[in-house]
């Protein structure tokens, strides 16, 4: 059956907004009429569910729909009239509906807001049957509510045949941007519009894999892996196939994704033009990405340095050195903790005496320059833009932390099963990221979320009588080395030897086409690579000149994942909390495992934690000398020693376990900054424990739990209570910041919560106290602590660390209209200096009092000052609009918005911080 498209880049490879003039409503009929053509339609026959345990509790949702591919007729009629494709949002309205629904949620509710995951699709609901290519060995079910595919083979290589068939049938367009910005080559396939550029750059500087860099690493996952390994390959050559089958069929047909047309690939007229076949290292360069985007923990060490010195310029060496470490809160007691029984485990903890560091001369850093010879809109300020933006990201530790969970067990639950409520927060798109799929064959038996691309096995998901789900963790598995050069800039010292580094580069062009109006342009992207990593920095150290490398243990080591991968599909593998934990110990990448069947709920913490030499501090760049390098490392494999699974936090049937990328455990480091007393972390932690010291959970209550954090304001909840106690000390005297703090006392009262007025209404109830907070913020941050730090540390600092991440920001690792929120902030540094104001307890306070200089009366000041200057600050300056909103549009500022991918819009829906994909489970037996 020929399936639909979509069409544009990660953060907007610009959608055709504004066809050609000509493109009227009558002429797109009449075009739209011209490319339609009859879809070939399955016999509806039932597909049969096996061995499923959760006895119909089980549940999942991943908006906007399940279809992701639209013919340009479908395109057409999309731009002109809004008309969806089938399947392309049926999922959103539900998704959005929880905000308002939430509050009267019975168990009995739960699948008016989520999808029925149960196994199989019921005779009576069965939209369509396919063999894709004629097949026998595989059938491809796709059911009425939905439209997932269910994928049942007799062979394995067929049930990985109908997966790449299935998943190109949803996503092909998609796969096919996404394998390009793996390889750095996005602006020439999809146009050269900003976004474009700085997505591909972003990618590149860290990963610019060479083809034969990516076969190595398919070879290498293969030969270290045995039978398994042998048995990914044949996975992947099938699901290629697949793919590429379904790519022949709909060329063909001429159903194929109307992106092709739209950005020059193909001709809507004579179908001339061609879609290439995938191969084996597009997988490959597609993993990369998603393992940049969420499992790769680290970096920022220059970063780091930079404020150390500042820190240590501002206060001397040694009272410098306990400011930065009050800042970092490496291990802060306060935080909350997913593990949280006690246990240390500790990693990247600061070493009693640091040897080897490198750290730079003052002034002396300089960025590695990526592009060059650039031309036209290459070369223009848009483009500067983006190129800057990228390599901040690139280079900052602070990644795309998102993803949240909520697992309860048994022994605190109604029903005397555990209850999990988790997934993946990994934004919002048009098509989305994720697919959902059921694949049932020998040996794979799950349904599930997958990236598109990567869909041979489901990721995130449920088995026969299991669930597990990730949240991004962000343990330090990057390291900065500093390589002493050598006879020129581009030879380099390794092991005493004047060796030379590895140039790679990309050469790009685009011109203008329908999708994207993007003037003519080019650029080289450029990398120079050392044994220890791409080159990022330069600058001098002790006079020497040095080129500062990055080096992550997951380097070259993209596809090892699979085999972790496979494991968690695999039913006669994955039978118990240790089989799961063994499994995801396979997962080379950074992230929280949760697991949840009838009778038990566990945890592990995977990724290839290198084992550094004692006295190496990993926050920091050292030496890129042998004495310094990962235990037993080879620079021709990137392998080492890693720290073994008992070391990683991990954990069987704790009472509850809570995850918003908060610190895994005691004594555990995380690369980013801000594992303090106030995380968002707490607003999960403080739901669940309350529910668990109740007693009764259930899976109503669990998704209430997720749903009310969902909407709070992090501030609000957790810092604005102490802030309002120093306003009040004394009787507040002046009119505007006594009328400011009513309203925010009010909204206080009624929860903090960032919430519609009633469903639909698109204002926000508090939206004045609301307003006064988003505008409070940065500017008491600022006077609170630039004072005392100083104007070079306080901006070194917030180079560390974002100051405010608001539903409505614009900055920070996701940007505006994302969902997720309230990360990374400088609230914990607020809370704590304002409770040592106040005179309350604080264990791990910062290392000096800053509001006021630690004088209540003068704090007081500060804040009423600029409580006064924000309660005048208009809404059109808090929220001064975008492409989509209105300058004041507080809602609309907040809203979500399904970035477009391909050609296919969706509408903005009311905020919510909570996973993309999530799942609902609660397993009533076991095999």
């Amino acid at each position: 059956m020929p399936r639909r498209t979509p069409r544009n880049l990660l953060d907007r490879l610009r959608t055709p907004g504004r066809f050609p003039g000509f493109l009227k409503a009558a002429s797109v009929c009449a075009l739209i009429a011209a490319l339609l053509s009859p879809l070939a339609q399955g016999t509806a026959t039932a597909a049969t569910a096996s061995n499923d345990y959760c006895g119909g509790q089980c549940s999942d949702i991943l908006p906007a729909g399940e279809n992701g591919n639209a013919t340009l007729a479908q395109i057409l009629l999309n731009q002109a009239f809004g008309v969806q494709p089938a399947h392309a949002e049926d999922q959103l309205g539900p998704y959005a509906n929880l905000a308002t629904g939430a509050s009267s949620l019975t168990d009995a509710k739960i699948n008016t807001f989520f999808n029925d995951a149960s196994f199989g699709v019921p005779a009576a609901n069965v939209a369509s049957t396919e063999s894709p290519s004629g097949r026998t060995d595989v059938t491809i079910v796709r059911d009425k509510a939905t439209g997932v595919p269910h994928i049942t083979g007799t062979t394995r290589y067929g049930t990985e045949y109908g997966a790449g068939y299935a998943a190109a049938e949803d996503r092909l367009w998609l796969m096919d941007v996404f394998r390009h910005v793996g390889r750095g080559q996005l602006t020439t396939f999809a146009g050269g519009v900003a976004s474009n550029q700085g997505l591909e750059q972003e990618f590149y500087r860290n990963a610019p894999y060479s083809e034969a860099e990516l076969q190595s690493q398919i070879d290498n996952a293969v030969a270290n892996n045995g039978a398994r390994g042998q048995q990914a390959l044949a996975d992947a050559n099938a699901y290629l196939a697949g793919i590429n089958a379904y790519i022949d069929a709909s060329d063909s047909g001429r159903y194929f994704p109307g992106e092709y047309v739209l950005t020059g690939h193909k001709d809507s007229v004579t179908n001339a033009g061609t879609i290439d076949h995938f191969k084996i290292t597009d997988l490959v360069a597609l993993a990369s990405v998603i393992g940049s985007l969420f499992g790769s923990g680290g970096g920022g060490e220059v970063n780091n340095a930079m404020s150390l010195l500042a820190a240590q310029e501002k206060y001397g060496v040694t009272e410098g050195t306990k400011v930065w470490e009050s800042f970092r809160e490496r291990n802060d007691p306060e935080a909350v903790l997913t593990v949280h029984n006690g246990e240390s485990f500790p990693y990247g903890t600061k070493p009693a005496t640091a040897q080897g560091e490198a750290l730079p001369d003052a002034g002396s850093v300089t960025t590695e320059p990526l592009v060059y010879d650039a031309t036209g809109t290459g070369a223009d300020q848009s483009a500067d833009a983006a190129s800057a933006a990228a390599t901040a990201t690139a280079l900052s530790s602070a990644k795309r932390g998102m993803s949240n969970a909520l697992v309860v067990s048994g022994k605190y639950t109604a029903s005397g099963h555990p209850i999990a409520v988790f997934g993946p927060q990994t934004g919002y798109f048009a098509p989305q990221l994720l697919m959902l799929q059921e694949i049932q064959g020998p040996g794979i038996s799950a349904r599930g979320a997958s990236f598109a691309g990567l869909s041979m096995y489901v990721e995130l998901g449920r088995g026969q009588d299991y669930s597990w789900s990730a949240t991004t963790s962000g343990q330090d598995i990057i390291d900065t080395y500093a390589v002493e050069l050598c006879q020129d800039d581009y030879h380099y010292l390794f092991h005493g030897t004047c060796t030379a580094m590895d140039e790679i580069e990309q050469k790009n062009s685009w011109t203008p086409t329908t999708a994207d109006g993007t003037a003519a342009g080019s650029y080289t992207m450029r990398v120079w690579k050392t044994k220890y990593g791409p080159v990022q920095y330069r600058a001098t150290v002790g006079g020497k000149k040095v080129a500062y490398t990055t080096l992550r243990s997951s380097y070259m080591h993209e596809a090892d994942s699979i085999i972790g991968f496979q494991m968690l599909n695999d039913p006669d593998y994955v039978k118990s909390p240790q089989t799961f934990q063994s499994a995801t110990q396979h997962i080379n990448y950074t992230f929280n495992w949760f697991y949840a069947d009838s009778q038990h709920t566990a945890y592990y913490n995977s990724g290839n934690n290198p084992v550094r030499p004692s006295g190496v501090d990993p926050e920091f760049p050292v030496w890129g000398q042998a004495a310094y390098e990962w235990q037993n490392w080879d620079p021709t494999t990137n392998t080492a020693d890693y720290t073994p699974a008992s070391a990683h936090p991990n954990s069987i049937d704790q009472d509850y376990y809570v995850s918003w990328n908060n610190k895994q455990a005691l004594n555990y480091t995380t690369a980013s900054w801000g594992d303090g007393s106030v995380h968002r972390g707490n607003l999960l932690d403080d739901r669940v424990k309350k529910l668990v010291a109740a007693g009764g959970v259930t899976r109503s209550s669990l998704v209430k739990a997720m749903s009310d954090a969902s909407l709070a304001d992090l501030r609000a909840e957790d810092v604005l209570p102490d802030l309002l106690k120093v306003v009040t000390s004394s009787t507040v005297t002046d009119s505007t910041a006594a009328a400011a703090v009513t309203k925010l006392q009010t909204w206080l009262t009624a929860g903090g919560k960032r919430t519609e007025t009633s469903a639909g209404s698109k204002t926000y109830a508090n939206s004045d106290a609301i307003r006064i907070l988003d505008a409070w913020w940065p500017l008491l941050v600022k006077a609170e602590f630039q004072p005392g730090l100083g104007d070079d540390l306080y901006t070194a600092f917030t180079k560390n660390l974002y100051i405010d991440e608001t539903p409505s920001a614009a900055h920070g690792p996701t940007g505006s209209h994302a969902g997720s929120s309230f990360q990374f902030g400088w609230w914990s540094y607020v809370d704590k200096d304002i409770r040592s104001v106040l005179g309350q307890s604080v264990s791990g306070p910062l290392a000096q009092q800053y509001c006021g200089g630690g004088s209540l009366s003068a704090c007081r000041d500060i804040l009423i000052s600029t409580l006064k200057t924000a309660a005048g600050t208009s809404a059109a300056t808090v929220y001064p609009g975008d492409s989509l909103c209105s300058a004041g549009d507080q809602w609309c500022a907040d809203s979500i918005v399904q970035r477009t991918l391909g050609g296919i819009k969706h509408s903005n829906i009311s905020w919510q911080n909570r996973p993309t994909f999530q799942q609902v489970v609660e397993y009533t037996s076991h095999r």
